[in-house]
C-alpha cells in the first residue's frame, strides 16, 4: 500500500502549509487513508513526493520566467524609445542638409543664368559693332589731322555721356559709372580708354545698361 505519513509531517517535509496539504487531498492530488478516524497520506514509492517537488519547482520556474520576461520587455521598450529618438534626430539633420543643398543649387542656377545672359548680350553687342564697322568703312581721302578729329568726335567723356542720356541724379550716375567700368574690363566695344580716361561710343546703344539702373 505504500508508506503512510501524517499531513503535518508531509507539510513540514515539503515545506508547505497544512492547509495546502488538505487542499491537495481534497483535489485528489494526494492519496489519503482514514485509519482510526485519522487521516494519513499515502506515499506511493515517493511518486507523490517527486510530483509535489516537481510542481513546486515548476511554479518557481514560472515565477522566475515571468520576472525575466518582464525585464526583457522593459529593456525592449527602452531600446525602442532610444531608437525612435535617434531616428528623429536623423530626420531633423536630413531636413537641414536638404535645405542647405537646395539653397546652394538655387544660387548656382542663378549664377549660371546671369553668366549666360551677359555672354549673350556681349556677343550681340560685338556682332552689332562689327556690322556697324563694316557699314561705316567707306574709303575717304582725308589727312591725318582730320582722321584724329573724326575719331575723337565719335567718343565722348563721362560727363557728356550723362548729358547725352539725360542722367542728372548723382546716385544713378554713380551706379551707371560702376557698370560702365565693368563693361570696360569685359572688353565691351562701346567703352574704351583714351589717355587714361574712359570714353564712350557716342552713337552706340546703352539701353541694356541704363534700363537696369
Amino acid at each position: 500500500m505504500g508508506n503512510l505519513i501524517k499531513p503535518a509531517d508531509y507539510a513540514a517535509k515539503m515545506g508547505i502549509s497544512r492547509q495546502a496539504v488538505y487542499a491537495k487531498i481534497k483535489k485528489g492530488i494526494l492519496t489519503s487513508r482514514n485509519i482510526g478516524g485519522k487521516i494519513f497520506i499515502v506515499l506511493d514509492n515517493t511518486h507523490s513526493t517527486t510530483r509535489e517537488r516537481s510542481s513546486t519547482a515548476s511554479k518557481k520556474s514560472l515565477a522566475s520566467q515571468h520576472i525575466t520576461n518582464g525585464e526583457q520587455e522593459e529593456k525592449l521598450l527602452a531600446a525602442k524609445d532610444e531608437t525612435i529618438s535617434i531616428l528623429r534626430e536623423t530626420i531633423t539633420d536630413l531636413k537641414e542638409t536638404n535645405k542647405m543643398i537646395t539653397s546652394t543649387l538655387r544660387g548656382e542656377v542663378d549664377l549660371l543664368k546671369e553668366a549666360f545672359s551677359e555672354m549673350k548680350m556681349l556677343y550681340g553687342l560685338q556682332l552689332e559693332h562689327k556690322m556697324q564697322t563694316e557699314e561705316s568703312e567707306v574709303p575717304i581721302e582725308v589727312d591725318s589731322v582730320d582722321t584724329v578729329d573724326t575719331v575723337q568726335e565719335e567718343w565722348v567723356e563721362l560727363g557728356d555721356f550723362y548729358a547725352l542720356h539725360h542722367i542728372t541724379k548723382k546716385k544713378r550716375q554713380k551706379k551707371i559709372k560702376e557698370k560702365l567700368k565693368k563693361r570696360l574690363k569685359k572688353g565691351d566695344p562701346r567703352v574704351d580708354r583714351f589717355n587714361g580716361e574712359i570714353r564712350f561710343l557716342a552713337n552706340a546703344d546703352f539701353e541694356d545698361i541704363l534700363a537696369k539702373v
